[in-house]
């Protein structure tokens, strides 16, 4: 996935001088004008909570269809994309970008429709419209989610094998470092058969995104993998308590087997972004117990988040646009966070009793709006994330699949490949 993802976005620098953000804006005033009937596509992937935001714009903008795609996983999303952007072709009117990939894709402004307008000014967060603007004040997505974390579990495991249940209770016991969450777990892995947390990678994920700079420097360049003692030693961290301490279920998040044992008492906590509220509801149908802790591992941390983006190819990017930007409007985020647990970034969102009052039946009627609202004030760090962010990542989290989930490689050998691959990037 990584060789065909990078070939993919290699391949947009063959097109960088073209004008297509022209010639899209151009037909699109012409069917506006026309006023026919105009359908817009979208790409998302996961849970963005938009399904019945569709139907809602439809109906109060007759002439308008909307056909909405849904990218299993975001890697499917980037594929798609890197693939699309590069033929000149088959992306929808909007796409959604994940902050991990967002900066490889903003080295090709001229690939996406300029987003900026006056009527979305002072909309979101400060950082997040940071990340989505060039250096010369290009706007290329409009911000849906952040991804404030707590801790997701299941209390009627906790309670057999004789830990807390209450959520407060729970914050309490696992407030400190990752020593700390990690020796919880051994506590409850001596009581229990079932593995304390779902995937290595999903640790790592926590644990990489309290980094500052994990893998570039804040001039871009990349940090030479086999001197990255930071990296290293959460990739160490991450694989004793996974694989010498036995904490984890050895699953690949949004594989078939992850999915499946959400049915089957599979793991009894993971790190919990609103957005996963959404995909353990999906998943976990049908179980009881599942609820949410207000407390994260080191103090706070943030995963994820994303933007919608109109592609330069668009026929009709005005539209799409307007479209973007109704979705991402405080309302209808807010409305998104209720459906599936998508945390917003919009500064009026989050001051909104709506939000803040907001519970949620299937996690125990716990207060997610206000839980994730002191996570979301708990991050300190909004790491750096640099156009080689992505394909540095996937070099240490294939990595962790080898020893954790496909048990092919013991955790310095893996590492070791894990350093070739870095070398084979070619970023150094």
């Amino acid at each position: 996935m990584l060789t065909v993802g990078m070939a993919s976005v290699a391949a947009l620098t063959a097109g960088c001088g073209s004008s297509d953000t022209a010639t899209s804006t151009e037909s699109s005033d012409s069917a506006a004008a026309s006023g026919e009937d105009i359908t817009l596509t979208i790409t998302t992937f996961n849970e963005f909570g938009y399904d019945d935001l569709y139907a809602q714009y439809e109906a109060e903008n007759p002439g308008i269809t909307i056909e909405a795609t849904k990218a299993a996983t975001s890697n499917e999303a980037r594929d798609k994309m890197t693939t699309g952007l590069a033929a000149g072709s088959g992306l929808t009117d909007i796409e959604a970008i994940e902050v991990d990939w967002l900066a490889e894709l903003m080295q090709y402004p001229d690939k996406f429709v300029d987003l900026t307008s006056d009527d979305v000014e002072g909309r979101w967060l400060d950082w997040k419209v940071a990340q989505a603007t060039t250096p010369d004040g290009m706007l290329i997505g409009y911000g849906t989610d952040i991804g404030p974390e707590g801790v997701c579990y299941r209390s009627d495991l906790f309670a057999a094998a004789g830990l807390p249940t209450d959520r407060d209770e729970v914050a309490a016991l696992l407030d400190g470092d990752w020593d700390t969450y990690f020796g919880v777990g051994t506590t409850f892995a001596a009581s229990s058969d079932v593995p304390w947390f779902d995937s290595a990678g999903a640790i790592y994920q926590g644990m990489i995104n309290q980094i500052p700079a994990a893998y570039e420097n804040e001039d871009g360049t990349a940090k030479p993998l086999a001197d990255n003692a930071d990296v290293k030693a959460v990739y160490d961290a991450v694989l004793a308590a996974s694989v010498d301490d036995n904490l984890s279920a050895h699953l690949s998040q949004w594989s078939d087997d992850w999915n499946n044992a959400f049915q089957n008492d599979g793991f009894a906590t993971m790190l919990c972004p609103g957005w996963m509220l959404g995909v353990i509801e999906g998943n976990a149908a049908g179980v009881e117990g599942w609820d949410i802790a207000d407390t994260f591992p080191g103090g706070g941390g943030n995963w994820g988040g994303s933007f919608l983006t109109v592609p330069a190819q668009s026929e009709h990017p005005e539209e799409a646009r307007k479209l973007a930007a109704w979705l991402t409007a405080p309302e209808q985020q807010i409305a998104a966070f209720k459906a599936k647990g998508t945390f917003p970034s919009q500064v009026e969102a989050l001051a909104s009793d709506d939000l803040l009052g907001q519970t949620n039946a299937f996690f125990n009627d716990a207060p997610t709006g206000q839980i994730l609202a002191n996570r979301a004030e708990a991050v300190t760090v909004a790491p750096f994330k640099g156009a080689n962010y992505f394909a540095i990542n996937t070099t240490v989290t294939d990595a962790l699949t080898r020893v954790d989930v496909d048990k092919t490689d013991d955790a310095a050998t893996s590492w070791d490949k894990a350093v070739q691959d870095f070398t084979n990037l070619g970023l150094n």
